[in-house]
């Protein structure tokens, strides 16, 4: 496992704020402490909870709510689902499940996160087209 922590911009529907992100090769989630959640965007209620292991292999933590939110880095737009983690120790924790949608890359050498910003700009068109697509007629 490898870490990074860097500072990114979230925003929400309900406000935006600067935190410290630790980029986990070793996390498979995403997540955000509770106070941070709240800060940006209203979480959603899970259909069932989820059991998330952490760092110590004897304990785990249950997750009951998510949201999505857009993050920031060097003024690149990226978008995902993060688990809300009551009491969790860093403002944010960017895991590999995002790391891998986003293709970005984890200079552990010189403690830098590397995104293709023609990726992201590619992405975010595909989905403006998907969600285009499923528009009724009478709103395109």
């Amino acid at each position: 496992m490898s870490i990074i922590r860097i500072p990114l911009r979230f925003k929400g529907s309900v406000g935006e704020k600067m935190v410290y992100a630790l980029f986990d090769s070793g996390a498979t989630y995403s997540c955000l402490n509770d106070e941070v959640a709240s800060a940006i965007e209203i979480p959603l209620k899970l259909r069932s909870p989820l059991e998330i292991s952490t760092a110590s292999t004897s304990h785990s933590v249950f997750v009951e709510e998510a949201m999505r939110a857009d993050f920031y880095h060097e003024d690149i737009r990226l978008s995902d689902e993060f688990m809300v983690v009551p009491g969790l120790s860093e403002e944010a924790i960017i895991g590999v499940n995002t790391l891998q949608k986003w293709r970005i890359k984890l200079d552990f050498e010189h403690d830098k996160v590397i995104i293709n910003p023609k990726v992201a700009e590619h992405m975010i068109k595909d989905l403006k087209a998907l969600k285009d697509m499923w528009k009724p007629n009478s709103m395109r």
